[in-house]
């Protein structure tokens, strides 16, 4: 005997959309300065001979590459689901974030080989143009983060838009204190040393998201979702013997779900019917935990000898 329940919450997605969509004319925003600034510093480089510049520049091709992924993603992601993809494209954004980080490895790895040979290598900088540079830069990023800083919390995909432009800003910076450092002293060592800042500075937060995305694409339990807790909670049901196949998944940000076989009393079932069993269930998950989708099924004792074994 089963039966299912399916209950919503709009903590993180906006209605008729994922968490990501709300913010998609803020990154078709920051696309637009990255791309202007990207290629502001491709000629800042070229002019003042400057790595830091070119390495920011060539940082900024794949940030503009992955906010154009984003949006991509986005877009594929609110599309409605079908009889084949029940839950529509959303892990397309999830996907665009792991791309995201694909790139931003890639962009690191560049940089502090890049870096290392300007040491060998050493070429003269012209320090006040990396500063003219680097300051437009600077500045352009900061309006970027500031679009983004909200959306970040609540979307993986935006996430990955916003760190890689925060790298980007923490580049700028590398790049002014180079600068500064070229134009007080004369050390043109600054110019790879900041190149190396940079590349370093990407690479751990990038790890980070990165295994945010593969816990979501291995369908690992939602970070702030304890699976013992939510056990607890069910088992404290009046008429619940016991829970068994408790699963609880991120179909993208924003959009958890959760389904469970629940044994519960047959006097019990017989006195309150599933139905009010079923709202209590919703209820005591709802309260309690950020669940987008919960799928109950109830289950007399005894039943669960007589599944399938692929259901254990």
């Amino acid at each position: 005997m089963g039966a299912g329940h399916d209950h919503g919450h709009a903590h993180g997605a906006p209605a008729g959309g994922t968490a990501a969509a709300a913010y998609r004319g803020r990154l078709r925003v920051a696309l637009s300065i990255t791309l202007g600034v990207m290629v502001v510093e491709i000629v800042g480089g070229v002019v003042a001979d400057s790595l830091a510049l070119v390495a920011d520049a060539a940082h900024m091709a794949t940030d503009a590459l992955g906010l154009g992924m984003a949006l991509l993603a986005i877009h594929f992601a609110n599309r409605p689901p079908t009889g084949n993809r029940t839950f529509g494209l959303a892990r397309a954004e999830i996907l665009a974030a792991l791309a995201n980080c694909l790139l931003l490895l890639g962009v690191g790895g560049y940089v502090l080989v890049e870096a290392v040979q300007r040491f060998v290598t050493p070429a003269p900088t012209e320090g006040g143009l990396m500063l003219v540079f680097g300051a437009i830069g600077l500045v352009a990023n900061m309006v970027s983060l500031t679009l983004l800083m909200r959306g970040q919390r609540d979307s993986l995909n935006v996430r990955g838009a916003f760190l890689e432009v925060a790298a980007d800003a923490l580049g700028s910076v590398a790049v002014l204190i180079s600068a500064a450092v070229i134009l007080t002293t004369g050390w043109q060592a600054a110019d790879p040393i900041a190149s190396l800042v940079i590349g370093l500075m990407i690479v751990p937060r990038t790890l980070k998201l990165l295994r945010e995305t593969l816990d979501v694409l291995l369908e690992a339990a939602p970070k702030d979702v304890d699976m013992a807790e939510v056990r607890a909670h069910v088992l404290a049901l009046d008429g619940v013997e016991d829970v068994h196949d408790l699963h609880a998944w991120t179909i993208t940000s924003g959009m958890p779900v959760l389904s469970a076989h629940v044994v519960v009393r047959s006097d019990v079932l017989n006195a309150i019917g599933h139905e009010k069993m079923l709202h209590e269930l919703q209820g005591c998950l709802g309260d309690h935990f950020d669940v987008e989708h919960c799928t109950f099924q109830l289950e007399p004792v005894g039943h669960a000898e007589h599944e399938a074994r692929l259901c254990h």
